[in-house]
């Protein structure tokens, strides 16, 4: 069966206080910089620097821009660009010929207008203390106010951010399009106001996110390194489809995928793709001195095959006049060997780089993944709560929705995975992954997106062997799954049924800050009070610590 997430969560929210409409995209007299600057992609002697120019009256002329990288006082890098309606007027550059580990900062002018100042540290080289990164993904943007990324634009120090994906959402203004409950309420209502089909479509998109202020502090503050999820594109996307496209009326999906990552690369501070490779290699990595090497890999559009749906591809038979579940049929199709999330030649890649990461003396590889890779079962309601928290539970819920919780409830009761587009969809592949890592002599801290929670996971594979450790971040503002079960303690539910899942928060919304020293991996599950009103309050959830032993990584320990 199929339990939409995303149409059941957008029932949910009403009552959030109003705020102010989103700034503007309009035209004035004169080119202005309304979304702000970014930078990403660092290495040692260059980074990406970002901005758009929002042209004048006279918008349909390029327009010539002059960029400069200052190191306190002194101009170290400069340089035109031009800004043209072929890109919408968006600026992206390659600032090279920068001395490695310095923060810089950075800005844009277009004749007498200019940009808001940037900030960027190139990568280290050689002997590295510690490493602090931002871990983020999954920004709604009627789900709530940005108040995580107001949190990550104070933090006094950081490297950089690392976005794991759903940077953006495709969705609609409909009254139950996803998170339009609070979306409405805090006039936060999606430009255009249809599910994005069109590269204009695309563009006012990200041209809305990037015009919230907090969102463009962040990216002022540091440098980004992204990877998209499958919102970028539409939901649940794969190789040659999407849950949420329908080609009858929607087009051809290859040409929509193209599009969405045509506006991608237009709006995002990311480098371009390896000659040759076309646009959804965005698989890359990054190296931090003699610490620590990021690799962020691509699970949504290079290998991955259609997810499984309980509904269409578990079958159910009567035994002895009883609906039962064919519950190992299921799993030889969950066990396909076929079924992959990275594929033959980004596994190559990725090992290559994590063995050469290895043979240079990097004390951590890190994986920039977008989602859980853990075993993690559905959680055991009936076994976990009493009859009446249940029964609240379930009353509490619309009633188009009752029957088919209750019957992923029963599910559940079989150990079957909670979520089949994460990698328990995909074992066979994960399997694969953990077996190139062995290889490569290699143990993992893996980060992960998509999922709307806090996890860490004590990784295993299917021996029981310690393949790596994952911490998971939750929502900037997206809806929870963890928000449906009221006072039921969903995250603890999962974590008591999970040998692998150490810690989750299902409700909680924020950021990981992982801090890396030679010594020790330390990862601050940070979250806000709030995503529906300013002020909040920033704080600490928990402390996770991961450190090394003779056999490898240790299990993660909270301090």
């Amino acid at each position: 069966m199929t339990i939409d997430r995303r149409g059941l969560l957008a029932t949910f929210g009403a009552g959030a206080m109003a705020a102010p409409a989103v700034a503007g995209t309009g035209q004035g007299a004169q080119p202005t910089f309304l979304h702000g600057v970014a930078s990403g992609d660092p290495h040692a002697d260059s980074v990406v620097l970002w901005t758009r120019v929002t042209p004048g009256a006279d918008g349909a002329r390029a327009l010539p821009v002059r960029w400069r990288v200052l190191d306190g006082e002194a101009v170290v890098a400069s340089g035109t660009a031009e800004a043209a309606a072929e890109r919408d007027y968006t600026v992206k550059i390659i600032a090279g010929g920068l001395r490695p580990g310095i923060e810089y900062r950075y800005d844009f002018r277009v004749g007498d207008v200019t940009s808001p100042v940037g900030r960027v540290r190139t990568l280290p080289v050689g002997a590295t203390p510690d490493v602090v990164l931002a871990v983020a993904s999954c920004q709604l943007h009627p789900g709530g106010l940005f108040n995580a990324w107001d949190a990550v634009s104070k933090l006094e120090r950081l490297d950089a951010v690392v976005h794991l994906g759903d940077y953006i959402y495709e969705y609609g203004a409909a009254p139950s399009d996803y998170g339009m409950a609070v979306g409405t309420a805090l006039s936060r209502v999606p430009q255009p106001p249809h599910e994005i089909v069109s590269l204009e479509d695309y563009r006012l998109r990200h041209a809305q996110y990037k015009s919230d202020p907090d969102l463009q502090a962040a990216h002022a503050r540091a440098a980004f390194i992204c990877v998209w999820d499958d919102h970028e594109i539409t939901n649940d996307a794969f190789i040659t489809g999407a849950e949420n496209h329908q080609g009858e009326t929607e087009g051809d999906y290859t040409a929509r995928k193209a599009i969405a990552l045509r506006a991608y690369y237009e709006w995002m501070p990311i480098r371009e793709p390896r000659a040759g490779l076309g646009l959804e290699h965005i698989n890359r990595s990054f190296d931090f001195g003699d610490l620590a090497s990021l690799m962020m890999v691509e699970t949504r559009l290079l290998s991955r095959g259609e997810q499984l749906d309980y509904e269409k591809d578990l079958t159910v038979t009567p035994v002895n006049g009883v609906p039962t579940p064919d519950v190992a049929a299921f799993e030889v199709k969950r066990n396909d060997p076929s079924r992959d999330l990275l594929g033959a030649g980004q596994l190559d890649w990725l090992k290559s780089a994590l063995t050469a990461s290895r043979a240079s003396g990097k004390t951590w590889q890190v994986l920039g993944n977008q989602v859980v890779m853990a075993r993690v079962a559905g959680p055991d309601l009936a076994g976990s709560a009493t009859p009446e928290q249940l029964e609240g539970f379930l009353s509490a819920l619309p009633a188009a929705y009752r029957s088919r919780v209750q019957a992923a409830i029963d599910l559940f009761k079989l150990g079957l995975p909670f979520n089949l587009d994460a990698w328990d969809g995909y074992p066979a592949g994960r399997e694969r992954l953990y077996a190139a890592c062995a290889e490569a002599g290699v143990q993992p801290l893996v980060l992960a997106g998509d999922s709307h929670a806090y996890w860490v996971n004590d990784l295993k594979d299917a021996s029981g062997a310690r393949r790596g450790v994952e911490f998971g971040t939750s929502a900037i503002s997206s809806p929870s799954v963890g928000d449906l079960f009221g006072p039921l303690p969903l995250g603890a539910m999962l974590a008591a049924r999970n040998d692998e899942v150490v810690f989750c928060d299902q409700n909680a919304k924020g950021y990981v800050l992982l801090t890396l020293t030679p010594d020790r991996a330390e990862a601050k599950l940070q979250s806000v009070s709030t995503t529906r009103v300013k002020p909040y309050e920033a704080r600490t959830l928990s402390t996770w610590v991961v450190t090394r032993d003779a056999n490898g990584l240790t299990g993660p320990v909270q301090a």
